[in-house]
């Protein structure tokens, strides 16, 4: 599977990262859903704190112990969890940071972490606290590098500016296009490398088409739009293709695209997104075909 840099990084990503939230709590399941990314040449793993109450990232580890230095291991911090584990509160403090990485390198059983993101971030939190606690752990070796997970240009904005981020992880695909206009020109003229999340639109962009749809649309569009245009794109670009094929290969169209983190819930999901990754790149017929179809949309929020 091809492989590009990660911002100024001196890490080299698959342009398929398995986001491990949903590979589930059994064990023996989500040791198989790893292993058949690995055997797929998948080497970029993305989990949380957050997830499963640290469960994940145990789970994360522990398959990929015996090939630590051939994977690239993400995780993220910033959310706290309650003493009851009933719910979390937002604490971006650079004291809070620095325990939850030792928490997290425990669990995960490593030494460092490749790429620790922010779990969000606010125009209220002290970006400036926050950063240095990022560029504390880089320099005592915990995180080789760090970046944040956001879709709010204000706040990315503020970190392209004050930090040394290598990437922003964040909501990206042809039914939510909201990046392309201010946050990716932005992103790549600072040579800081997008991880797009969300490639299918919550499955929309799979061959189930509307059995994935709610009645209340997706982002922008009503249910009504969805039902004209997912039939549309598939019609006009999929066959031979398959509609994940489109959806992955115009995240991966855009230069400031370095990976696209799918979840996974089996091994059939895993093969299937390595081989629409593997597909052939859309022309510019059929981009432009895509943009036509798909409307173009803005962050109406975070000014």
């Amino acid at each position: 599977m091809k492989k590009r840099r990660l911002g100024k990084s001196e890490l080299y990503v698959t342009e398929l990262g398995l986001g491990c939230m949903s590979i589930g709590i059994e064990e023996k399941t989500a040791e198989k859903i790893i292993h058949t990314a690995l055997a797929e040449g998948i080497n970029y793993f993305d989990t949380a704190d957050l997830y499963d109450f640290g469960q994940n990232e145990k789970m994360v580890g522990q398959a990929l112990k015996d090939v630590r230095e051939q994977v690239i291991i993400a995780t993220k911090a910033g959310n706290r969890w309650n003493q009851e584990q009933t719910g979390w509160s937002w604490d971006p403090s650079k004291a809070y940071i620095k325990e939850a990485v030792k928490q997290s390198l425990n669990r995960i059983g490593t030494d460092y972490i490749d790429l620790y993101q922010l779990h969000g971030g606010t125009m209220e939190d002290s970006i400036e606290e926050t950063i240095e606690a990022f560029e504390e752990l880089k320099d005592e070796g915990f995180i080789r590098y760090y970046g944040i997970s956001s879709i709010r240009p204000n706040v990315i904005r503020e970190y392209v500016e004050k930090s040394n981020i290598v990437s922003v992880m964040m909501q990206y695909s042809l039914l939510d296009r909201r990046p392309e206009e201010e946050v990716l020109p932005h992103l790549q003229a600072n040579d800081i490398s997008v991880v797009a999340r969300g490639p299918l639109a919550k499955g929309l962009l799979s061959e189930r088409m509307l059995e994935k749809a709610s009645q209340k649309g997706y982002q922008d569009y009503s249910y009504e739009e969805l039902a004209e245009v997912l039939p549309a794109l598939k019609e006009s670009l999929a066959f031979p293709r398959t509609l994940t094929e489109v959806a992955f290969q115009y995240n991966l169209a855009n230069p400031a695209v370095a990976s696209v983190i799918a979840g996974a819930s089996s091994v059939e999901q895993v093969k299937n997104n390595a081989k629409a990754v593997r597909g052939n790149p859309l022309t510019n017929d059929e981009l432009a075909v895509i943009k036509a179809i798909a409307k173009e949309t803005y962050y109406q929020d975070h000014r």
